[in-house]
């Protein structure tokens, strides 16, 4: 079981995120860090463990306000230490390029991000590459050709739920499930709702590789422990 912590930018600040409502996110407010800015934040979290990777959503990127030069720039602090799935809302294949030949980054392609299966399709055997299946509750977001033709995956998927994102109330096992069960033996990731170590064991029970994880982080539920105690 993979645990990647979740930091995800708003404004140039790590926020916290909840329910996918990204217009009410607010610079986090979290014991592991005395600031909000991205070093601060990463540098807190890996007090709790030696995570390797992070995984970065940019939402001024994901939204159309910052180019991918400017997130680059944000994330160069890190890339020294650090390995990073980053979403920064990549839809065109000229932006993916430019972000594979960069060493230590993941591109991640949010399903939400896409117009249709094309870029996709032209990346699903690059080994950087992460597919994030998104979903609002049951809606899932993107063109469907994305979530129907599973030979279009790449090797590495996400599945979010992103009403789930902080809001306790667990990851969508079912989901979740169903997806590892048309993966043909491809990693899945979970995301949105992880509480503590009893969702990662269950996830871990059901084939999921690992989880995307914040809340639960900050608020101490995961912890160095619990973790620790998880891995062994």
């Amino acid at each position: 079981m993979h645990i990647i912590p979740v930091l995800d930018i708003k404004d140039g600040f790590v926020v916290r995120a909840r329910m996918g409502e990204r217009e009410c996110y607010r610079p986090i407010e979290t014991p592991l860090s005395q600031t909000a800015r991205l070093p601060d934040v990463a540098n807190g979290l890996r007090t709790v463990h030696p995570f390797e990777a992070f995984y970065i959503a940019d939402l001024d990127a994901i939204l159309h306000r910052d180019s991918t030069e400017t997130v680059l720039a944000r994330i160069e602090p890190l890339l020294d230490s650090y390995k990073i799935w980053l979403d920064a809302g990549f839809s065109q294949l000229q932006q993916f390029e430019t972000i594979l030949a960069k060493r230590g980054i993941c591109p991640v392609l949010g399903s939400e991000s896409q117009q249709d299966a094309s870029v996709l399709r032209a990346l699903r055997n690059h080994a950087q590459l992460v597919l994030s299946l998104d979903f609002r509750g049951d809606e899932f977001i993107g063109p469907s050709s994305i979530l129907e033709s599973n030979l279009d995956w790449p090797e590495r998927i996400i599945v979010m739920t992103l009403r789930r994102i902080g809001a306790g109330i667990g990851p969508d096992f079912d989901r979740l499930k169903a997806i590892k069960q048309r993966a043909d033996g491809r990693i899945v990731m979970a995301a949105g709702g992880i509480r503590n170590i009893h969702d990662l064991e269950r996830l871990e029970e059901i084939g999921i590789s690992g989880a995307l994880v914040a809340t639960s982080l900050h608020d101490g539920t995961l912890n160095r422990q619990a973790i620790a105690s998880l891995l062994q």
